[in-house]
């Protein structure tokens, strides 16, 4: 969105198009035949996950295996209202402006909100006041009447702030869009996981599935109903749960703990 229109040579901003996680694995494709690439190897965690499934659907006959990690086939109510609370913040900044904001000021105070409400399901709850307790002290200059008191909200205050500093608010809002709507079931008429799925029998496409115990983005019993989905359309799931205090982000920080099932696949 922040790129230039090649009709005006002004941002695209309001004017760049919703964007699905259908789109961004044929994009993915593209890249592959731009790359003289045939087949893969298909990883990917949290959102990437989403991706890589819809490229396997799309294109099973270029997909050697399929990894899953701490991601999914949907995003679940809960999820998809924390995703709306996260748009609604950056759509409710006054400096938003309907998302044509680029001569300034940016709607800072929206997407470090934004990214606060989303922070909650990255890391494992019961660790939060640990992981922060180096965190206290400062506003960020976000607030006018509240100091905070407990490293808790200062460790928010501090991840939120610093993401707004790198990440653009028209991005944000396209993923969190993309995120929340997604649903594998929707890639055929039918509406069924099985149709979806037809691809990874015909190609007898492998499948690896990584839970996360303490992963608030993407619950243990979605990640076992994921992998028991796949196993009623006749496909073979291997399906693992991590043990983690780190929650959703386990597979950034812990990569060790994925390694030796990813071996085995990749073998």
């Amino acid at each position: 969105p922040a790129s230039p229109s090649p009709v005006d040579n002004l941002p695209y901003g309001s004017r760049f198009p919703h964007v699905e996680v259908a789109d961004q694995a044929r994009l993915q494709a593209l890249l592959l035949d731009t790359l003289g690439i045939e087949r893969v190897h298909l990883v990917g965690p949290s959102v990437g996950g989403l991706i890589a499934l819809s490229l396997a659907c799309q294109f099973p006959e270029r997909v050697k295996s399929f990894i899953s990690i701490g991601s999914g086939y949907r995003a679940s109510i809960e999820h998809r209202l924390s995703l709306f609370e996260q748009i609604l913040a950056i759509e409710l900044d006054p400096d938003f402006r309907g998302g044509d904001y680029y001569q300034g000021p940016f709607p800072k105070k929206g997407l470090a909100f934004a990214r606060i409400i989303g922070h909650k399901s990255f890391v494992y709850q019961e660790g939060l006041e640990q992981r922060a307790r180096k965190e206290v002290g400062g506003q960020s200059g976000m607030l006018a009447w509240l100091k905070p008191t407990r490293s808790t909200q200062s460790y928010m205050l501090h991840q939120g702030t610093k993401f707004a500093e790198r990440f653009d608010a028209n991005s944000y809002l396209r993923i969190a869009d993309m995120w929340a709507e997604f649903d594998i079931r929707d890639h055929t008429p039918e509406g069924t996981f099985s149709t979806a799925l037809e691809g990874f029998r015909r190609e007898t496409i492998p499948a690896l599935i990584f839970s996360i115990d303490t992963d608030c983005c993407f619950r243990p019993a979605e990640q076992q109903d994921f992998a028991n989905q796949m196993e009623k359309a006749g496909i073979p799931a291997e399906f693992h749960t991590i043990i983690s205090t780190k929650g959703h982000d386990s597979f950034l920080l812990e990569p060790e703990l994925y390694a030796e099932p990813i071996r085995r696949i990749l073998g």
